[in-house]
């Protein structure tokens, strides 16, 4: 018998700010209801007696709802229930531990991570989640965006907050029900620090003939041309849409030109205004200076009033359409800071006289692009954090000019949530290029080269790019960030008036962890993909990885194509190799029949390529998706007690070779043409 220290059923509805879910308690039920549907319900076991409290808290004015469950005589309870998402909803962690490996973690797919306590469901943009330190939690995703959930322990604490992202994150402006994520891959090439301002019209022809051969058939989908073809000064429409002689067969051409090679034409912009003696003939465009002059600041040259229709109208109106018109897709949009900070927070006294809000001027400009561009076409913010744009760009570059992965702790939650983060352009070095691109990939991140051209031909470094394309389309496994350096400070954008350089809320150069990992899940199996970016961290837990400690894990190393064994609770991932700079790791449950440690296409370990495998009758099948021309390995583990049989591919125009080291077979295989293969390994001896 259960002994409640409450009446039998009490409807309880939080008098606090904004809607209020309401929580039914029962004998032995708790059920909470958001916006009339149903989000958490749980049974709790009847051989126990406990107490149930409720408590309404602010986080300024960010309302969180708690329950907490307290078995008396710190006896160990059980509750058993269900979390009801939406389409977007997935299984996270809610806060970080004191204890263990600062993992950035991501998923694609449905995460069954043990490191998860929560769902967030961002269509609701809602948190459940359960308290880790004084119970155990266990979040199984089931089919219709439902989840499972098992806690035991003496006290249970379930925390709802509604308003997740836009009032406990600070982003006021996140609206995920009227916008969504960018799904589709973003990999591409862009031209500024391979040539600066000195880009030409044969350059970029150039580039898109190697990207072509070199790139396109392993995932590089964009072309992005950068700074130098525009006119100088800067300013009306037509100083952007008819180019300088370097461009003579002008913008639609070098558009043409990009997509006959198959690629996605990109172009650059900024919101910055140059041309004095234009702005003057038409200062009623622009903000004001007290002096009734044009107002002007660093890097923004004169400031474009986004509070007005006509400037939006003939500022920007002409610019978009017509870029759009030709056949450009992929939106580099630059100076946005400046255009904030030396503009408009600048000039705060200009829009408090003219009763405007600079925020919503300042989305105006932004508004206006993407209106003239299309939903259906990549906007990128650029550069650094720009809270205030939520819900209208695709991208931001989360840090200053130059490739850092720091950002990518930094803002881990960000990703594919508010948007596609954007670590800035890959230079192919010889130090960096492996580590830069094994970070960009696993976390799902904006991915663009930036290498002159003929760096393609002959380069081994291309290889890093070629594994680590297409990026996939991944969610964050944390609602925090791993590194909350930055993220914490970003309410200051909204008062600095300088841009010349990196603000405390930018993403910076050096972060807390160079961990990245990825959680692959897919309806044959889950696997788990572990970047190593430097040495800090001599020893692995599995628990910090969200595996299992109690299971046995089948090890291999990507880049260096290793097997290092099968291992549990902990395992060592010594030295890494000065080739690469970095080290992947796949993880995959032990078998006790042979089973698939990892494929060569690409760092996810098969994450792109493998379209199924299953284990039946002594025969171990599956179907790959094949590059042309580009020698696809499989990398099987082979127990003591097999004996190999044959292989056969279901493919006339393939070819394939297998041999044999230790325990681990490589089968290779090689197609002209590509596209989906079928293969099949039979073993004669009978295996369970």
């Amino acid at each position: 018998m259960i002994k409640l220290f409450y009446v039998p059923l009490i409807l309880l509805s939080f008098l606090a700010f904004g809607q209020q879910p309401d929580i039914e308690i029962g004998t032995n039920t708790i059920v909470l209801k958001y916006k009339e549907k149903k989000v958490f319900s749980c049974v709790l076991s009847t051989d126990q007696t406990y107490s149930i409290h409720h408590e309404t808290g602010f986080f300024y004015d960010a309302p969180m709802y708690i329950i907490t469950i307290r078995g008396n005589d710190f006896k160990s309870f059980e509750c058993v229930g269900e979390i009801h998402g939406n389409d977007e909803s997935i299984a996270c962690e809610s806060e970080p531990v004191d204890e263990g490996l600062k993992v950035v973690r991501h998923t694609i797919g449905k995460s069954y991570s043990l490191l998860n306590n929560a769902v967030y469901d961002r269509s609701g943009d809602w948190l459940l989640s359960l308290d880790k330190i004084t119970a155990k939690v266990k979040i199984i995703p089931t089919e219709d965006n439902n989840y499972q959930v098992q806690s035991n322990g003496f006290e249970i604490i379930i925390r709802f907050r509604p308003d997740y992202y836009r009032k406990y994150r600070g982003l006021h402006y996140f609206t995920p029900s009227e916008y969504s994520v960018w799904k589709k891959p973003v990999a591409g090439w862009c031209s500024w620090f391979a040539y600066f301002d000195q880009i030409t019209e044969n350059d970029i022809h150039k580039t898109a003939d190697i990207l072509a051969e070199k790139l396109k058939a392993y995932g590089l989908d964009y072309l992005q041309i950068d700074d130098g073809y525009e006119q100088n000064p800067i300013g009306l429409p037509d100083t952007w849409l008819h180019p300088n002689l370097k461009f003579p067969s002008g913008l639609q051409a070098l558009s043409k030109y990009i997509q006959s090679k198959g690629l996605i034409p990109g172009i650059w912009t900024n919101v910055s205004f140059a041309d004095s003696a234009k702005a003057f003939q038409h200062k009623q465009l622009f903000v004001q200076n007290g002096k009734d002059e044009p107002a002007s600041g660093n890097w923004v040259g004169y400031i474009m009033d986004g509070s007005k229709p006509a400037t939006k109208q003939e500022l920007l109106v002409p610019i978009y359409k017509e870029l759009n018109r030709e056949g450009w897709q992929y939106f580099k949009l630059d100076a946005l800071r400046h255009l904030k900070y030396e503009g408009y927070n600048s000039n705060k006294n200009y829009f408090e006289k003219n009763r405007t809000d600079r925020n919503e001027a300042f989305r105006s400009v932004v508004r206006t692009v993407r209106q003239e561009i299309g939903k259906d076409h990549f906007l990128l913010a650029c550069w650094g954090i720009r809270p205030e744009l939520t819900g209208l760009v695709d991208g931001c570059r989360i840090g200053n000019d130059g490739y850092s992965y720091a950002g990518l702790a930094q803002f881990n939650s960000y990703n594919n949530i508010v948007w596609r983060n954007d670590p800035d352009h890959i230079v192919l070095s010889e130090k960096e290029a492996f580590r830069s691109c094994t970070a960009t990939s696993l976390t799902g991140s904006v991915f663009m080269l930036t290498d002159k051209p003929e760096k393609y031909e002959n380069s081994v470094l291309l290889e890093a790019a070629k594994r680590s394309i297409p990026v996939l389309y991944t969610q964050p496994g944390q609602v925090y960030d791993v590194d909350p350096s930055r993220s914490s400070l970003i309410g200051l954008a909204d008062m600095e008036m300088s841009g010349s350089g990196p603000r405390p809320f930018d993403a910076s150069t050096t972060t807390t962890t160079g961990l990245f990992a990825l959680e692959i899940s897919k309806p044959f199996e889950n696997w788990l993909v572990l970047g190593r970016l430097d040495d800090r961290d001599k020893i692995i837990k599995m628990k910090d990885l969200g595996l299992d400690e109690k299971k046995e894990y089948q090890v291999f190393e990507f880049w260096t194509k290793k097997y290092l064994g099968s291992f549990s609770k902990q395992f060592e991932p010594g030295p890494i190799d000065s080739s690469y700079h970095c080290q992947v790791f796949c993880f995959r449950e032990k078998k006790e029949h042979p089973q698939v440690l990892a494929t060569s296409r690409h760092i996810s370990c098969g994450g792109v390529d493998l379209q199924e495998v299953q284990w039946k009758a002594n025969v171990l099948e599956g179907s790959s998706r094949l590059v042309a021309n580009d020698d696809y390995r499989i990398y099987i583990y082979e127990p003591v007690q097999t004996e190999f049989g044959s292989v056969t591919l279901e493919d006339a125009h393939a070819v394939i070779k297998n041999e044999k080291s230790g325990l681990v077979r490589t089968l290779v295989i090689h197609s002209a043409v590509g596209g989906i293969i079928n293969w099949k390994i039979y073993y004669k001896q009978s295996i369970n």
